[in-house]
């Protein structure tokens, strides 16, 4: 179990480490790209729909993804839930073996012992429900670590079609301008927070 739970918080903090690291490219590409151009002209940003992307993604995961143009994605979204489903099949298949093996071991037929999986006959009756019980408590964290990734999976479709509508190009920054200030009634030095907004259009 602890090898499904550092798969989780591996695949958690990747997600969230890449997610920034395209943020910032992203935005170095976007300042290029208007400084290459002309200052008059606003680039236009296509405005992804944020309630698209997380039905999307709660439907079917990897859609709200798709959707964003996060396309990079998808292996992380796939892998995670993927991992965790095979280690589910294999704590439910263990499951179901231990708890008839048990069932055998226990009733007052002994020709039922031979029926017991090879690889557990040579465990004691107690080993066989202890074994029993541990793996359907794996059973029943698996599930939640599902729930989990598809959950993550729904959070960062929501989260990344609320970044696409700020603006993270250079142009968006503190400046020191020289002038008069009406706020100060004198002239001097200021710090100025340029905030703009950007011309958006809708998502189809």
């Amino acid at each position: 179990m602890s090898k499904v739970v550092s798969i989780f918080i591996f695949i958690s903090l990747y997600f969230f480490s890449v997610e920034t690291t395209a943020q910032s490219t992203n935005s170095i590409t976007t300042s290029d790209k208007i400084n290459s151009t002309d200052s008059s002209n606003k680039k236009k940003i296509k405005k992804f729909n944020t309630r698209t992307a997380t039905l999307r993604s709660a439907m079917i995961p990897g859609w709200g993804q798709i959707y964003n143009k996060k396309y990079w994605k998808l292996p992380l979204v796939y892998g995670g839930l993927g991992i965790t489903a095979s280690v589910f099949q294999y704590n439910v298949k263990n499951y179901n073996l231990l708890r008839q093996a048990f069932s055998y071991r226990t009733d007052t037929i002994s020709a039922n012992d031979a029926l017991i999986d090879p690889r557990f006959k040579n465990l004691s009756t107690n080993a066989i429900q202890s074994y029993r019980t541990s793996f359907r408590q794996n059973v029943d964290y698996t599930v939640l670590f599902f729930i989990a990734f598809w959950g993550l999976n729904v959070i960062d479709a929501t989260v990344d079609a609320n970044l696409k509508a700020f603006d993270v190009n250079d142009n968006l920054s503190l400046q020191i301008k020289q002038g008069y200030s009406p706020m100060a009634n004198t002239t001097g030095l200021s710090l100025v927070l340029d905030i703009h907004s950007k011309k958006m259009y809708a998502s189809k």
